[in-house]
């Protein structure tokens, strides 16, 4: 029997997308052509693969089998392909990368202009979002997400970890008083990540010093960018990633820091992925901006 390594390609890309019309929208190509080339498969093997339904698209026992050996196939040519690709110097494709928006305030432009530079023939298509998102479904290369993410069939890797730092208007200080100690903070409005618990455990650590302290607030939002805006309206404190874009944006509106000794536990940002095996044009990304976020993360020197 005749193998067609490109139907087992879209066999691939029908389980990894979990349907049709995604896996033809990966593959440019009609859902119905997509169809009936998975059909002639499982014609010419002679067992049927998937299990059709309007509303799921299901794995049968042996195509649950074919699948993860076509799986290890594909991606091991694919690999092989890329590294000789990028042995010749000449990355290139479309990358697709959802991150939040505080972090694409960074990223973009300044670093992204240097990728482009280096990167020429890579294309770059961004989805600015902090909700949790499933790469292989929503065709994305990588998402960028902060914080510790849940179990899943997604390939979870640590690009780096950001520490967080307190900041608070001077309006909202002149009229509530400044902190001077950790302890403080239990009567002011606290700005925190959108929870549903009325109250946060904050983590503040100075040097060996290490204060679990329980904070209350009435505000609170789901991403870093929602928190600076309540703070600069006068709404509390909050904590802010620090790294060097994010603190010429704080000097701007005005925020002042609190606590200045103290800091929070870091947060990691970790880039979920959809394979182990990381495509040659994910991982000049990766490389690329892991170093240019680490050297954006420096002493709070000029605050």
């Amino acid at each position: 029997m005749e193998i067609n390594l490109n139907d087992l390609a879209m066999y691939v890309e029908v389980v990894r997308r979990k349907s049709f019309s995604r896996a033809a929208e990966a593959l440019d190509m009609p859902t119905s052509t997509l169809s009936r080339r998975i059909t002639e498969l499982e014609r010419s093997i002679g067992i049927r693969l998937l299990h059709r339904s309007t509303r799921r698209l299901g794995l049968t026992e042996a195509g649950s089998f074919y699948y993860e050996h076509c799986r290890r196939l594909i991606e091991e040519l694919r690999v092989a392909h890329e590294q000789v690709v990028e042995m010749n110097g000449s990355l290139s494709g479309l990358l697709r990368v959802s991150l939040p928006d505080g972090l694409a305030q960074m990223l973009l432009p300044g670093v992204m202009r240097e990728f482009g530079k280096k990167y020429p023939g890579i294309t770059c298509d961004f989805h600015m979002s902090s909700e949790a998102v499933d790469p292989i479904s929503n065709n994305f290369d990588l998402a960028l997400r902060f914080g510790h993410q849940p179990d899943s069939e997604l390939v979870s890797r640590r690009v780096l970890m950001l520490p967080l730092e307190l900041y608070a208007s001077p309006d909202y200080l002149a009229e509530h008083g400044i902190p001077k100690e950790p302890e403080d903070l239990i009567e002011h409005e606290c700005l925190r990540i959108s929870t549903t618990e009325e109250r946060s455990t904050w983590e503040l650590r100075n040097g060996t010093h290490i204060k679990d302290i329980d904070v209350t607030g009435r505000m609170s939002a789901n991403h870093v960018g929602g928190l600076m805006h309540l703070a600069v309206a006068g709404f509390g404190i909050t904590p802010i990633p620090v790294f060097d874009a994010i603190r010429k944006t704080v000097r701007a509106v005005g925020l002042v820091p609190v606590l200045p000794e103290w800091s929070l536990v870091p947060v990691p940002l970790y880039a979920l992925l959809p394979t182990s095996n990381v495509p040659a044009k994910t991982r000049a990304f990766l490389s690329f901006i892991g170093p240019k976020l680490v050297d954006d993360i420096k002493p709070n020197s000029e605050n």
